[in-house]
């Protein structure tokens, strides 16, 4: 049986924005985000690796919040976290991939929150893209309830598939 695979396309707002292995960790934290799911049709997935600047901006423009983040999430399809149907998602009619979304991810806030929180870059910026390939999925930690336990829960899973617990 052939192995699931999923259109993950990695950008940078600028050249020279990452470290050389940043597409590879992005890409299979997405990935293994999706397996974990269960997530058995094709998927497309848009990441911008960006500079605080710039995702500050989005983040005003989008969000009306006047500060830079470390990642921010624009899912296409409004889902219920751990339920996925494919019927209410978006389909690129000459693939048939679904579209997602997109997220943007800032390279220096990665670094940053790596060294703050002592785990190093390569597990923050998995740690993002898992993160964020929730809210795609329709995960989310409004308040301090049980949304945001189960997304959690579900991002210490996913990490630790990865092998990348803390």
């Amino acid at each position: 049986m052939r192995e699931m695979t999923h259109n993950i396309c990695v950008s940078r707002t600028r050249t020279g924005l990452g470290r050389y292995e940043t597409a590879r960790l992005v890409r299979r934290a997405v990935e293994t985000a999706l397996k974990e799911e269960g997530i058995t049709v094709p998927c497309r997935v848009d990441v911008t690796l960006t500079d605080p600047e710039t995702i500050h901006t989005i983040n005003l423009e989008h969000r009306g919040v006047d500060r830079p983040t470390d990642v921010l999430s624009f899912p296409l399809n409004e889902l219920e976290p751990g339920a996925f149907d494919q019927e209410k998602c978006e389909r690129d009619m000459d693939t048939g991939e679904i579209f997602l979304g997109d997220m943007v991810i800032s390279i220096q806030q990665c670094e940053a929150q790596g060294l703050e929180y002592g785990h190093g870059y390569r597990r923050e910026v998995s740690y993002l893209a898992v993160h964020s390939t929730l809210h795609l999925l329709g995960y989310d930690h409004v308040d301090e309830g049980e949304d945001k336990r189960l997304m959690r829960e579900r991002e210490e899973i996913i990490m630790e598939r990865l092998g990348a617990v803390r």
